[in-house]
């Protein structure tokens, strides 16, 4: 929605190579010592034995260490930008909100590891010290002025945002603007300078290899999006979105859409079955030109993004969704927002992402999205609905059930981490390389 001013592998067996190996260099040991004075007798050839073995242990998890994720290093990969296929926007206009670590602690306990804010919070970059969950910060539309006119803005504002956390924080992402093509004429110009600032301080400081940069675009870059097939980009624009698409194709960055079929539903009712919009069952659509078949709205917004970038020349850019979500409330004479419809729109949605499926244009492509949003915003300004896309209540507790689990408060500390999280993050190799080392030195 516009805005204000907008696999390391399963546990490793703590054994040799194998028993076999193990026990094979034992034998060997006890053959090689037969008969010898100066053997030791079986009691020594079996130590000697063993501490071969821990050889080969450690050598297996040296190895281990070089090649699994590392919490200082893997979340400095763009190609771990995104886990999965699920992600939310944690936007913050509003006043009745929990503080940024508990904001941590809901996230764990609801298994969202991909996080996306609106702007550049210490307050969120300190609380996500450490957590393992990816961010995606952002440069805001009122700083595009200032980033397109000097590439030292740009730096200046890596220096103090960036480079101070993200050895501890896994900053995987930046998002330079909002919205801005089809909105703000203005700014359209200042975006792209501002984006190629961005790009060039990233190089600077070597971190263009480690964080995923992009600008989230609205439907309104589109001249037309129906049927998928036949979108193209508005002439208009595309002076503005070529040297973006250039440069995202260069980079190997995702050209992001904010996908929302309740706005397509809340324009048209009359004409659009809202069965159609909430992934429920419906006859579906055909597009006419590819013959494909669409039973949700969702799937047919992100193919026609496909199609227009096509149409364009850029047919091996991925597109993924920087927002989707349906509003719980709004105007009473609007149709669509309520809690049901929106339950029913994010629980779909939640199981259809966690399929790992592609569209139909594009099956091979996973889709993945991130949700809009975590919490209602009581301080948004514009049409009603704004303030309620949350998904979450300010207290944590979840606004309708849409298939978390794991919510309740746990008696565990909540900087304890999952086993689950620690294979993830590659502890667990760590661990076991380091009792391995204590015992082959015994």
């Amino acid at each position: 929605m516009p805005r204000p001013g907008t696999k390391l592998p399963s546990t490793a067996r703590l054994a040799c190579p194998s028993d076999a190996a193990c026990h094979s260099g034992a034998r060997l040991l006890l053959r090689s010592c037969s008969g010898s004075a100066n053997c030791g007798g079986p009691a020594m050839t079996v130590v000697m034995g063993r501490r071969r073995c821990a050889h080969w242990m450690l050598l297996l998890f040296c190895c281990l260490l070089l090649t699994s994720p590392s919490h200082g290093h893997r979340h400095n990969r763009p190609a771990d930008a995104f886990v999965g296929g699920y992600g939310i926007n944690y936007g913050r206009i509003a006043n009745n909100l929990p503080s940024p670590d508990k904001v941590v602690e809901l996230l764990r306990r609801s298994k969202i590891r991909n996080v996306k804010i609106y702007n550049e919070d210490h307050t969120v970059l300190d609380a996500f010290k450490g957590t393992g969950l990816n961010l995606v910060i952002a440069v805001h539309n009122g700083l595009l002025n200032a980033f397109a006119a000097n590439e030292s803005v740009a730096i200046d504002w890596l220096n103090e945002n960036v480079q101070p956390y993200i050895s501890q924080t896994r900053i995987v992402g930046i998002t330079v603007g909002n919205e801005v093509l089809g909105g703000d004429p203005s700014l359209a110009a200042p975006l792209v300078g501002a984006v190629k600032n961005m790009y060039d301080g990233l190089k600077k400081l070597h971190l263009d290899d480690k964080i995923e940069l992009f600008t989230p675009h609205s439907e309104a870059v589109f001249a037309t999006s129906y049927p998928p097939s036949a979108c193209v980009f508005k002439e208009e624009i595309m002076v503005y979105m070529k040297p973006l698409l250039d440069l995202f194709s260069r980079i190997g960055s995702p050209f992001y859409v904010n996908a929302y079929p309740f706005l397509a539903y809340l324009t048209d009712p009359g004409q659009i079955d809202i069965n159609y919009a909430l992934f429920q069952p419906n006859p579906g659509v055909v597009d006419p030109n590819t013959s494909l078949h669409y039973d949700n709205m969702f799937d047919a917004q992100i193919d026609a993004a496909y199609a227009a970038l096509q149409a364009a020349g850029y047919n091996d850019m991925e597109v993924r969704v920087a927002e989707t979500g349906w509003a719980s409330s709004g105007d009473q004479n609007q149709a669509g927002p309520s809690v049901e419809n929106a339950r029913t729109y994010n629980y779909n949605l939640r199981k259809r992402l966690f399929l790992r499926k592609g569209t139909p244009l594009k099956p091979k492509i996973p889709v993945k999205a991130y949700i809009f949003a975590l919490f209602n915003e009581n301080l948004k300004n514009g049409d009603p609905t704004e303030k309620h896309y949350g998904l979450f209540n300010p207290d944590g507790r979840i606004s309708y059930d849409i298939g978390y689990s794991g919510l309740l408060p746990s008696s565990a500390p909540a900087s304890l981490l999952s086993i689950k999280e620690m294979r993830a993050w590659g502890w667990i190799a760590h661990y076991s390389a380091a009792v391995i080392l204590a015992i082959f030195l015994s």
